[in-house]
């Protein structure tokens, strides 16, 4: 199907969503900003911009300072921000494929877009700019309206699945150089711009900071450094990209013909225990039990490797696996990397709290068709997590002569995004590396 009806059928699902939220919360309209740029403190630099997501759940366009009107009844209102100015490069909009979805209108200074709003009744406001918003008398970042919007980010249709393929064939095929430059004993800088130049962006048009960390820092698991040693045993790449607004996020370990075959083995059992995930995802499950037969998993592997001497369930029970995997199986994945609504019960705003025994995962949502989140175990030896059960009453259940032996080469984590459909999973990384012939 063509990307101009894919995108109009996406619109006329968000219209169906915004009435309804509309209708539920008691306003008349709902005005989205696409932000104003953030400048550096003291200073005449502006940080990379992005775009408010709500923002982009609706347009691709870029920029700052549009402005959507979503009424009732209405096609929803674009006003595009296309300033007169000789400092920064401006181009023309054009015909893109959405353009027919909106009524647009161009206005050359900020004032003007606001000004050309002319709503009247109650009127909720989402975005940063809060004091235009204020002088329009707009209530601004309302809980209930967005907790409505959030809950909607959740279900990915055709148009947005399309986008998050796209995303996942360069994430995979920038995977590959990483791979490669890795094994011909590239530096972890030298394999970030084999990354970057793969997908043919600039740094800061990729999904998110990148993560490429060879040996002990594998065991760092937000990672942003790039070293320029050269030759590493391990690598975890953990890297994305975005198209159209969605992001991809994919992560993989890779390791030397040279490194120690017990972290081979590791990698082995991560491997196949991951993708025993992914074929778990199952519409009324909630995440949190997945999470849960994670640990288990990820319980026994460190059991059969003889790092731990304990049954699995016991070693769940005493949380003896948890500094070996300390954070939680995934999220959801779209237009944000960690997407919204993954800590909610029902779209009025209701939390769902994590179990007990995992109080910090990103996603607590019962899972159905339609969601589309990652599924990223992980295995780490991290020395700070470590050392209490070093010391502890438990500490005999540790094999500590093999953990500080393998504690140089960090760790492992393997990711993949999964989209829940009415046959079942489908785990989207895996699916298109076969089309592409990687991995």
């Amino acid at each position: 199907m063509e990307l101009a009806t894919l995108f109009q059928e996406h619109i006329n699902i968000r219209q169906r969503a915004a009435e309804s939220a509309l209708q539920a919360t008691g306003y008349d309209g709902l005005v989205i900003s696409s932000g104003c740029v953030y400048t550096h403190f003291s200073d005449d630099q502006d940080a990379p911009f992005r775009r408010t997501p709500h923002f982009s759940h609706w347009t691709p366009m870029s920029g700052a300072h549009h402005l959507l009107v979503v009424k009732p009844g209405n096609k929803p209102k674009l006003t595009r921000y296309a300033p007169d100015d000789y400092w920064y490069e401006q181009t023309p909009l054009g015909n893109p494929f959405w353009a027919d979805a909106f009524e647009i209108q161009e206005v050359t200074t900020i004032d003007a877009g606001w000004e050309a709003l002319k709503l009247t009744g109650r009127i909720a406001y989402i975005g940063n700019e809060i004091g235009m918003a204020e002088k329009a008398g707009f209530e601004i970042n309302p809980a209930d309206i967005t907790a409505r919007l959030d809950w909607d980010r959740a279900y990915k249709n055709a148009y947005e699945i399309k986008c998050i393929e796209e995303a996942s064939a360069l994430g995979i095929k920038a995977h590959e150089a990483g791979r490669v430059a890795f094994l011909n004993g590239a530096s972890e800088l030298e394999i970030h711009h084999a990354y970057v130049q793969s997908i043919g962006c600039l740094d800061h048009e990729v999904a998110f900071s990148s993560i490429v960390a060879m040996n002990e820092k594998g065991a760092t698991l937000h990672y942003e450094n790039k070293q320029t040693l050269r030759n590493g045993k391990t690598l975890v790449l953990d890297c994305g990209a975005n198209v159209r607004g969605y992001a991809s996020d994919i992560t993989r370990t890779f390791v030397s013909p040279t490194c120690d075959y017990r972290f081979k083995y590791l990698l082995a059992g991560m491997e196949k225990l991951e993708r025993e995930l992914a074929s778990a995802v199952r519409k009324g499950l909630p995440f949190g039990e997945l999470h849960h037969t994670a640990h288990l998993k990820i319980g026994t592997l460190l059991c059969q490797a003889g790092i731990l001497r304990a049954d699995p369930e016991e070693a769940v029970k005493k949380g003896l696996t948890k500094p070996f995997f300390p954070h939680g199986l995934g999220h959801h994945l779209g237009i944000q990397i960690h997407d919204v609504g993954g800590k909610l019960a029902s779209p009025d705003g209701t939390p769902q709290p994590p179990p007990e025994a995992h109080p910090a995962l990103r996603n607590t949502r019962t899972l159905e068709v339609g969601h589309l989140v990652t599924i990223e175990p992980g295995l780490y030896f991290i020395p700070m997590l470590l050392k209490p059960h070093r010391e502890g009453a438990d500490s005999s259940l540790f094999e500590w002569k093999l953990i500080d032996e393998l504690m140089p080469l960090g760790g492992i984590r393997i990711e993949d995004n999964v989209l829940l459909t009415d046959q079942g999973p489908r785990n989207i990384t895996r699916e298109i590396a076969v089309e592409l012939g990687i991995g």
